[in-house]
Order: structure tokens, then C-alpha cells, then sequence
């Protein structure tokens, strides 16, 4: 299957691939919303690990116009402080959207209420950077069926 969705600035294309092993998270389409290069490919990485695939938005403005455009995306992780439109602005559109769409939150700015902010502003569920492997994994498959 090809997804195809596009920008005034991008085209974005999107192939899904088969995958023999059988878990929740086979062939699951997650939305990495990240500003930065180095958690982008963590990220990446990761969820490859985990047989998912990837599709990546470097702002919050990006996010929202990729979720307008696919229907396939079936979690988020949400980075918070981003330029152009942060991931609480984001989280509120997309949710407008897709309101059944699960976002995780995830952010280096780990202080206490960060959860609860993130959680009245739309999100999910919340992860603090540095982000454990084996939990990111359990908190994402909380959320895919």
C-alpha cells in the first residue's frame, strides 16, 4: 500500500512494508513529531525494532497538515516545545481531526505537572526525556490494538 500526501513545501510519500512476526505493533504507521535530528533518529530506530513504520513531522504546523492528509497514522508521538507551533497547539488541531487518535507526549522539560498539562492540553499519555527503550515500547503498545 502507498500513501502519498503533499505540502505547499513537501511531497511526503509513505510505503507500507509486510512483516512476518506478529505482534500488536506490525505494520502500525506512528507520526514522530521531533525538531531534533538526533531524537528523530532515536526514535526511528526504535519503532523500526518494533516493526513499525515511520513517518516524520519536524513542527507542529507540519503534523497537523500530515494527519489532514493520511488516515493511516495510527498513533503520535508528540514532542512539546517545537518551533512554529508547539506540541500542545498541535495535539488540540489534530484532536479537532482525529479525536480518537492516540499522542503520546514526550519532552526533555520533565517537571512536575508536565503530565497533567499534557493531558488537559489533549495528550494521552506523557514520556520524559531520555526516553527508556522498554518503556516507550509498553506505552505504545498500551495504545495500539
Amino acid at each position: 500500500m502507498k500513501n502519498h500526501f503533499a505540502s505547499s513545501k513537501r511531497k511526503y510519500t509513505f510505503e507500507r512494508t509486510k512483516r512476518t512476526d506478529m505482534n500488536n505493533t506490525q505494520n502500525k504507521l506512528i507520526l514522530v513529531v521531533e525538531d531534533e535530528e538526533f531524537n528523530r533518529i532515536y526514535f526511528e530506530e526504535l519503532l523500526n525494532q518494533i516493526h513499525c513504520d515511520v513517518i516524520v513531522a519536524n513542527n507542529g504546523l507540519e503534523a497537523i497538515e500530515i494527519c489532514q492528509n493520511n488516515e493511516a497514522i495510527d498513533l503520535i508521538l508528540m514532542d512539546i516545545k517545537m518551533p512554529l507551533m508547539d506540541g500542545y497547539e498541535a495535539t488540540k488541531e489534530i484532536k479537532k481531526i482525529r479525536p480518537n487518535l492516540p499522542i503520546i507526549a514526550q519532552t526533555a522539560f520533565a517537571l512536575l505537572g508536565d503530565k497533567n498539562k499534557s493531558l488537559e492540553n489533549g495528550c494521552d499519555d506523557y514520556i520524559s526525556k531520555p526516553v527508556k527503550k522498554d518503556v516507550l515500547i509498553n506505552l505504545i503498545r498500551k495504545y495500539l490494538p
